[in-house]
């Protein structure tokens, strides 16, 4: 490693990524490069990493190829592999056309968790469109010190449990991992989302990010968390036959999600590259030892 790797920075709502430019996939980015590019202390600093390689560079993504030229090599902060990021998903659609390789308009973009279909707006703003939420049957519960509360089990390409709570206060620090039960419905852990009601079809939340620690934003949460709101507010689009759209405040910002009656879920919010710039190699063979 050598020689210098090309970065940029970006976050959606505050929700942060280095993002790593490689089309041909010829990096190698072990989980502990990638923790120490997001440490925030003695890298970069992100919640996760995009890796952007073009899908028929990867053998995880050539399948989708034909449908999307580009693909979304997501990692968490601690390394991790994970399935999908929506936020994440905003900033790589922005950081294409920072780099000349979109422009406004409808793009595809392959992740782990399928094509996704984005539109560029003029205005600025990003639309996803994340996919149908699948929800398990079962009862789950978390818990935060002495309090634990019931939480509807929402997958969107990855796993969510989705908590109604008084005060977003209750969710303490976030540092670790709420506890939640039974173990079997999240075998792979979970991310876990403390939701407060703000006004009509206006909701707040804090999340703990599985494999991040709480982040300042969730794309996929705040779709978990819209559509347990819908359920619970008895406004679900596929009994009504009328799309339902909610505001969903985060720590760091303000997404729109609106599910329709065939249960596709879209959500907007904005996307920033604050800047960009060269990893040294030898700083990260160095992380590496």
């Amino acid at each position: 490693m050598s020689t210098r790797i090309a970065f940029l920075k970006g976050h959606g709502t505050e929700n942060d990524f280095v993002i790593v430019p490689d089309p041909d996939n010829a990096l190698d980015l072990p989980p502990a490069a990638v923790a120490a590019l997001c440490d925030r202390r003695a890298g970069i600093g992100g919640d996760g990493l995009l890796h952007v390689v073009r899908s028929a560079a990867h053998p995880e993504a050539r399948a989708m190829a034909a449908e999307a030229e580009w693909f979304m090599d997501y990692r968490n902060g601690d390394g991790s592999i994970a399935e999908m990021c929506g936020n994440g998903v905003r900033v790589f659609a922005r950081y294409l056309q920072h780099a000349g390789l979109v422009t406004e308009g409808d793009l595809a973009i392959a992740t782990r968790g399928g094509v996704k279909s984005v539109h560029i707006d003029k205005d600025g703003d990003i639309t996803v469109g994340m996919g149908r939420a699948a929800l398990p049957a079962g009862d789950v519960t978390v818990s935060v010190g002495e309090r634990d509360w019931p939480a509807r089990n929402v997958n969107m390409g990855n796993p969510h449990a989705v908590a109604f709570v008084d005060d977003l206060a209750h969710a303490g620090d976030l540092l670790t991992p709420p506890p939640f039960s039974p173990a079997s419905a999240y075998p792979d852990g979970v991310n876990v989302e403390f939701v407060v009601d703000r006004g009509p079809r206006h909701v707040a939340l804090r999340v703990h990010e599985r494999g991040s620690g709480e982040t300042r934003s969730c794309g996929t949460g705040a779709c978990a968390v819209a559509v347990a709101a819908a359920r619970r507010d008895g406004a679900d689009p596929a009994a009504t036959g009328t799309p339902v759209t909610y505001t969903v405040d985060v720590p760091g910002g303000r997404l729109v999600i609106t599910e329709h009656p065939d249960g596709e879920i879209e959500m907007t919010g904005p996307a920033v590259i604050v800047a960009e710039g060269e990893i040294d190699g030898e700083w990260l063979e160095n992380a590496l030892r």
